[in-house]
């Protein structure tokens, strides 16, 4: 059924190896304190684990695309996890980071094409939407593990403060991405189930969605709120807001971090 050299769709991209090894590379480097500038490593590690994310999310929505019945998604090379594959690479991989790099805002990139006349089933569209941020949420899980696991004995304090501002990323990311706003995942989970006309009024606003929502975060009351939430979020993984603002504040090499507040032992 044109499915011919499925291998090759699948096969992992050597774009999106090399960004998980730089990920490696530096993650030792914050681990060890090899680096001579904690700062830039904490920024290369988080700056990359975020790339990785942001693919894990696009393959995630693509993965069950092709279980719902749209077999272009591989021809397309979303398979590949390699991010100059998922639409546009400004909006996909440029934006978002310079998001994270602006505000610590896990703001979430372009999506990939999903053939969605080629998927029969409401649950499936609706399956297909919640994929992407579902990936942001056991990515958080992962990077909060030995917090919640009570596990942070022997984890350096850079490495840990570095994880806990990534996994600040992936909450703000998957809670932003829930939200029913035409343009994001949110709104393609309710979407399949809301009537054709409200559809049809709805998908001007789409591609404006996203832009809005960022204008948003900019008023400082709803920049409260929100952070508000995702803190909340992070203390249940066991994070303490500390650790994710001394995260940020060593991403932040530039602005020469390393406050007292961050420099005192922790716990």
């Amino acid at each position: 059924m044109g499915h011919q050299g499925g291998r090759g769709e699948r096969r992992i991209s050597a774009v999106f190896l090399g960004i998980v090894a730089v990920m490696a590379v530096t993650g030792w480097a914050v681990w060890t304190g090899y680096a001579a500038s904690p700062g830039l490593a904490v920024f290369l590690f988080v700056t990359s684990a975020w790339i990785v994310s942001l693919c894990l999310h696009e393959y995630a929505h693509a993965r069950t695309a092709l279980h719902g019945g749209d077999l272009t998604v591989g021809a397309k090379g979303y398979l590949t996890l390699n991010p100059l594959k998922y639409t546009h690479a400004l909006l996909s991989i440029v934006l978002p980071v310079l998001f994270v790099i602006m505000g610590g805002i896990g703001l979430p990139g372009g999506a990939v094409y999903i053939e969605r006349d080629r998927i029969a089933g409401r649950w499936k569209h609706s399956l297909i939407s919640a994929a992407g941020p579902l990936a942001n949420v056991a990515f958080a899980i992962v990077c909060t593990a030995p917090f919640w696991l009570d596990a942070l004995d022997g984890v350096p304090v850079a490495f840990r403060f570095a994880l806990a501002f990534l996994a600040l990323l992936q909450v703000s990311a998957a809670i932003l991405n829930f939200l029913p706003v035409p343009g994001l995942d949110g709104y393609g989970i309710i979407e399949p189930w809301l009537s054709h006309r409200v559809r049809r009024e709805l998908a001007p606003i789409a591609p404006f969605g996203l832009i809005a929502l960022f204008a948003m975060l900019w008023i400082p009351e709803v920049n409260q709120f929100f952070f508000g939430v995702v803190d909340g979020v992070l203390s249940a993984l066991g994070v303490d807001q500390r650790a994710a603002y001394c995260g940020q504040d060593l991403y932040r090499f530039w602005q020469g971090g390393d406050s007292f507040f961050c420099a005192a032992p922790v716990e």
